[in-house]
């Protein structure tokens, strides 16, 4: 089995399940030593037990990322235990899935003010937390590699505004981070990965209780053509062993753009599925999504469309 990231140190924050798991085990798969957070040692423990089968090492550590002593206690250990050496970092931690798939159809003026915290406390903060303390470890040794786990909710509106406008800050948290990095030879990146087979997602299309929301009839009827968890992984993995990432810097890379440009497939072999499609991105709007179903996959939203659309001015 070819280990192209032995020896390289890595920290995937949210590591007990979904997609943080499913990037441990690949990061694992190709002989990295992986140290993955989460707020219970018990799944932590499952999860670690699962990535070292597949080689590598993997090091569970209980961090709540909303706790900067936490955060900077994990840091301590990396740099004890490695002799200061890390060479990933993926910000993948998030506390607010239960709240967004929950009450889906209340604006935000009808939630708690509180959904702000329980959305972006985990997620946009924490991961601020991490890379202030993975930069200090990379950056005197000139190199190094941190992706921000963020999603196409940052484009366009998607489940409620605090999801929206945290997504949107994760992706700004990538392009300013690389901004102050580039110089120091350590890149920064915001990863889009699409609809992903996740446990939770799993388990509100498996329930059927919401059977007449359009959000869940639309994910209901894309789950089983979504990535599997280990997706994202694989193209952390890319990333982090392309000589030239630093050329890649500071962009908002989706993984199907990953995966073209890196010849990768899921790990069941399938397509990932582009979310820049013209049909995907109709599809999440409720008022177009009709018109979806008639344009084939390949037409995409250009690039410089993008661009405009997610201009202030």
């Amino acid at each position: 089995m070819a280990t192209p990231m032995k020896g390289q140190v890595c920290v995937v924050t949210g590591a007990s399940r979904g997609i943080g798991r499913g990037i441990a085990l690949q990061l694992c798969q190709a002989g990295a030593t992986v140290y993955i957070t989460g707020r219970h040692m018990d799944t932590l423990q499952t999860t670690a037990q699962e990535a070292q089968s597949r080689g590598g090492r993997c090091v569970p550590v209980v961090c709540d990322s909303r706790q900067e002593s936490e955060v900077r206690s994990l840091f301590e250990q990396v740099d004890r235990e490695q002799e200061g050496r890390l060479d990933v970092l993926v910000n993948n931690a998030y506390g607010g899935v239960q709240m967004v798939l929950d009450n889906k159809q209340k604006t935000f003026w009808e939630r708690p003010a509180s959904l702000w915290d329980d959305v972006n406390n985990v997620g946009l903060r924490g991961h601020y937390l991490c890379s202030v303390y993975g930069a200090r470890l990379m950056v005197p040794a000139g190199r190094g590699l941190i992706v921000v786990i963020s999603s196409v909710g940052g484009l366009q509106y998607l489940f409620n505004v605090a999801y929206g406008v945290g997504k949107a800050a994760c992706d700004r948290l990538a392009v300013d981070c690389a901004h102050e990095l580039r110089r120091h030879g350590v890149s920064y990146v915001s990863l889009w990965p699409g609809l992903v087979q996740t446990e939770r997602v799993a388990e509100y299309v498996t329930k059927g209780d919401s059977s007449e929301d359009p959000q869940f009839k639309q994910l209901s009827s894309l789950f089983s053509s979504a990535e599997t968890t280990e997706m994202s992984g694989k193209c952390i993995v890319a990333l982090a062993t392309d000589p030239n990432i630093l050329s890649l810097s500071g962009k908002v890379l989706p993984s199907y753009d990953v995966a073209r440009r890196y010849g990768l497939r899921d790990v069941d072999g399938r397509p990932v599925q582009d979310v820049l499609s013209l049909s995907s991105v109709l599809s999440n709007n409720f008022r177009l999504n009709w018109l979806a179903s008639y344009l084939p996959g390949f037409l995409r939203v250009p690039k410089w469309i993008v661009t405009l659309y997610t201009s202030k001015f």
